[in-house]
C-alpha cells in the first residue's frame, strides 16, 4: 500500500477538478449578463475586467446586484441604501438583500445562488469556485427571463438576450360553460347507475372461500 505521507501535492486532481467545473461555468453568458447589468443600471457602472475573477471581483462586494434589482422596479425600489464597504460582513449582508429582493420579484429558490457561492473566492481544494459562479449566472439569467417576460417597462436591453419564462395559460369559463361541463359529467356518471359491484372484491380483502363440503 502506498504511504499517505508519501503522497506528492495532487496537482493532477485540481487540474481535473478545474476542468469539469470549468465546463459549467459559460463565457459568452458572462458577456452578455455584463452587458445586460450596465445597460439596466447605467454609466454609472463600470465594466469589468473580461474574465470568470474579474466577474467574480465586480458582482462581489453586493452592489451592482443591489443596484441591478433596484433598477427593475421604477421608483418603488426594494433596497433604499447602497453603500460601498470592504468590510466582509457588509458585502454579505448586500449580496444577501439582492437574493431576498430578487426571490420577491419571482426568481425561484431552485433558480438561487448563496451568498458564499459569490464571496467566497477560493474552494477547499485551493481552485477558483467556477461551479459557484455558474450557480450565479443561473440566478442572473432567471432575472433577466423574468424581467424581459414581465414586459412593464422597467427592463433595458436588447429583449433578445433572455429567453422569455413559460407562462401558465390560463382559461375563463363562463357559468353557462362551467354548468355545461358538469351536465356532461353528469350524463358521464350516469351511464354507470344500475351497475352492480356484487362480487368484487375490494382491494386489500381475501376472497371468501366456501367449502361446498363441510
Amino acid at each position: 500500500m502506498t504511504n499517505m505521507a508519501n503522497r506528492g501535492p495532487s496537482y493532477g486532481l485540481s487540474r481535473e477538478v478545474q476542468s469539469k467545473i470549468d465546463k459549467k461555468y459559460d463565457p459568452e453568458l458572462e458577456e452578455r449578463l455584463v452587458k445586460w447589468i450596465i445597460a439596466q443600471c447605467g454609466p454609472g457602472v463600470k465594466e469589468p475586467e473580461k474574465d470568470k475573477t474579474g466577474f467574480q471581483q465586480w458582482l462581489k462586494d453586493g452592489c451592482v446586484l443591489c443596484e441591478l434589482i433596484n433598477s427593475l422596479h421604477g421608483a418603488n425600489k426594494p433596497i433604499k441604501a447602497i453603500k460601498t464597504s470592504s468590510m466582509a460582513f457588509k458585502q454579505m449582508e448586500q449580496i444577501s438583500m439582492f437574493l431576498k429582493a430578487a426571490e420577491s420579484y419571482g426568481v425561484i429558490k431552485t433558480d438561487m445562488f448563496q451568498t458564499v457561492d459569490l464571496y467566497e473566492s477560493k474552494n477547499h481544494i485551493n481552485v477558483l469556485p467556477l461551479e459557484y459562479l455558474a450557480a450565479v449566472q443561473r440566478t442572473l439569467l432567471a432575472l433577466g427571463s423574468l424581467a424581459v417576460t414581465k414586459n412593464d417597462g422597467n427592463y433595458k436591453g436588447d429583449p433578445n438576450w433572455f429567453p422569455k419564462k413559460s407562462q401558465e395559460n390560463k382559461r375563463d369559463f363562463s357559468e353557462d360553460q362551467l354548468n355545461e361541463g358538469r351536465n356532461v359529467i353528469g350524463l358521464q356518471m350516469g351511464t354507470n347507475r344500475g351497475a352492480s359491484q356484487a362480487g368484487m372484491t375490494g382491494y386489500g380483502r381475501p376472497r371468501q372461500i366456501i367449502n361446498p363440503n363441510p
